[in-house]
């Protein structure tokens, strides 16, 4: 009952297999301690007729409260560690999901991300395990438990008379087939609505992110009216939904409550044919009350359950993707960075195709070439953020595919174009370079970053809050507090892509010289548009079209006639000296 197919059907951990287990067993208590108080009902009024019948002595009323006060103590134990099992055990055991969550994606590769939007990943987070939470707390155990104590129930009642057993229960297999039946129906109902509420979040997040496009666009009508249109389509599919699940719902349980009418009917015969006394008839019509109301519960729990199975596909989609794993120790002979025919695709698409080339320790290597020849993918592809599919890197010899990519990127700065920084103040956005630094490091880290000139001028300095992704701040300021970050971790190896492009002239200027003189020895890999940024480079590797193009210093390369490197260099020299017609 409780296999690998029901773990995966409702991505339940180990422990949340335990937990369904603990909330089965307490469910099937409870609904058989409240089944025997219907038999001590039935006791007393079989006591109280024999009274009226054949003049028997009714035992005294200190019994009766005895065994009431016993059934309440019993009662009151047996749900609250039904409670206990059915909530509170699922409520941590929802935390630790969330957890488990966190750790998988941390340590899946960044092409997953990339195909997976930020919307999408969230919803899964928070929507798919909050669905998935009511499952585990409030369907599973009680449903289980419902039915092992409905089959125990059912087994006695054929036993004390197999006609009024039949017609009591035997709208409940047919409302069960009319449900189950269904699922096909209500899973695709369910993935269109699911669908149309990503696309929803997407649509409120794109507008968040974009509004200041948008108004500058004069857009707000036509953005606003797509969002409305995406909220009505998933109101729409909403309603279809539950439609479609309550008609079947509700169905099988006018299905099952046709039971208490044949029950009725059929005793009735029985009495006046002499076959049974009424208070056999009596005894079922009690526990019709009590065993149709799990039953009741559990018809809407079913259609719940069948639904929530899209939410945990979803979840395993996660955990079922492969993590980029390695050894935990990283020993390299040197920072010797050597790529050999790497090749990389994005969708099918070919970026890379048999780049071969090695950027050495204690030289800057400068990657250069048209937008789209692979240059940033290759900076990835060298600290692992990307496996690389053909060919390897190495590093100091080791090949990086083999090694965990938390303790490869310990060797690792990197300064992107795309700039991320957290709702926090600068010296902790500085301070993530190096876990335990001290606030001497990283004002000493920030000044050779050129930052100590904007942050002398914020309200608190150092302990100013810069926003939601540094939204404070300006794109210069925003990159050379990411600089400021490198230069403090003052790893062995170092990739800049563009680091200086949201730069003014005179500041680049000045970060450049830092970074000069704190990356001396480094290995350093710099991705860059303006000649001036690699010119005092060791080396340029020039890609085109995923290839290695040309290779070599910039004095050599400036000296081959149809070079690409040299016309690049060209362009931009003659660009200099644009100016607006008159």
């Amino acid at each position: 009952m409780f296999g690998k197919d029901f773990q995966r059907k409702y991505a339940l951990t180990d422990q949340g297999v335990k937990n369904t287990k603990q909330a089965t067993l307490w469910t099937l208590i409870v609904n058989l301690v409240v089944m025997g108080g219907m038999g001590i009902l039935y006791l007393m009024m079989s006591k109280y007729m024999d009274t009226l019948t054949v003049g028997a002595v009714l035992p005294g009323a200190g019994l009766f409260l005895l065994i009431a006060l016993v059934f309440v103590v019993l009662s009151f134990i047996t749900h609250l560690q039904q409670y206990r099992a059915t909530y509170g055990l699922v409520y941590g055991e929802v935390k630790d999901v969330r957890i488990s969550l966190a750790e998988r994606m941390r340590k899946l590769p960044l092409g997953y991300f990339g195909k997976r939007d930020l919307a999408d990943l969230t919803e899964t987070i928070m929507g798919d395990v909050n669905r998935l939470e009511h499952v585990w707390s409030h369907c599973l155990g009680y449903l289980y438990g419902s039915y092992i104590s409905t089959a125990i129930v059912a087994i006695m009642l054929f036993v004390f008379d197999w006609r009024l057993a039949i017609a009591c229960l035997w709208g409940a297999p047919v409302a069960f087939i009319l449900l189950f039946g269904s699922r096909k129906i209500n899973k695709r109902h369910s993935e269109i609505t699911k669908e149309a509420g990503i696309q929803v979040s997407d649509g409120i997040q794109e507008t968040l992110e974009n509004i200041r496009e948008i108004r500058a666009t004069n857009q707000e009508k036509k953005f606003l009216k797509e969002l409305n249109d995406k909220i009505d389509y998933h109101e729409k599919t909403m309603r279809s939904g539950e439609l479609s699940c309550g008609i079947f719902v509700n169905a099988a349980s006018v299905i099952m409550r046709l039971g208490v009418a044949t029950t009725i009917l059929t005793g009735t015969g029985l009495i006046l044919s002499g076959k049974i006394d009424f208070m056999v008839l009596f005894m079922f019509l009690l526990v019709i009350t009590r065993i149709y109301a799990p039953f009741d519960q559990a018809l809407a729990l079913i259609a719940e359950m069948l639904m929530s199975q899209i939410s945990a596909s979803r979840l395993m989609e996660i955990y079922d993707t492969k993590t980029a794993d390695g050894a935990d120790e990283f020993s390299p002979k040197g920072h010797d960075i050597v790529f050999e025919n790497v090749g990389f695709a994005y969708d099918n698409e070919q970026v890379l195709k048999q780049v071969d080339f090695t950027a050495k320790e204690g030289e800057v290597t400068a990657l250069v070439g048209p937008s789209g020849s692979g240059k940033s993918t290759l900076a990835r592809l060298a600290a692992r953020l990307w496996d690389v599919p053909e060919g390897t890197i190495k590093v100091g010899g080791v090949d990086i595919n083999t090694v965990d990519p938390e303790v490869l990127l310990g060797d690792y700065s990197m300064v992107f174009q795309d700039v991320v920084l957290f709702d926090d103040t600068v010296m902790e956005n500085i301070r993530l370079g190096k876990h335990g630094a001290t606030d001497e490091e990283v004002k000493a880290a920030a000044k050779a970053a050129n930052c100590d000139e904007f942050v002398e001028k914020l309200p608190q300095g150092y302990d100013t809050p810069i926003g939601e992704n540094g939204a404070k701040l300006s794109g210069g300021e925003r990159q050379r507090i990411s600089i400021a970050r490198a230069l403090l971790k003052n790893a062995p190896i170092v990739l800049l892509d563009e680091a200086t492009a949201s730069l003014d002239v005179e500041n680049e200027t000045r970060v450049q010289g830092a970074i000069s003189r704190l990356l001396s020895g480094k290995t350093v890999l710099v991705i860059a548009h303006r000649m001036r940024t690699v010119e005092a480079a060791d080396k340029i590797v020039v890609l085109k079209e995923g290839k290695v193009a040309e290779e070599g210093k910039p004095s050599e390369l400036m000296k081959k006639d149809n070079g690409i490197f040299k016309h690049m260099a060209q362009l931009q020299s003659d660009s200099a000296g644009w100016s607006i017609a008159q």
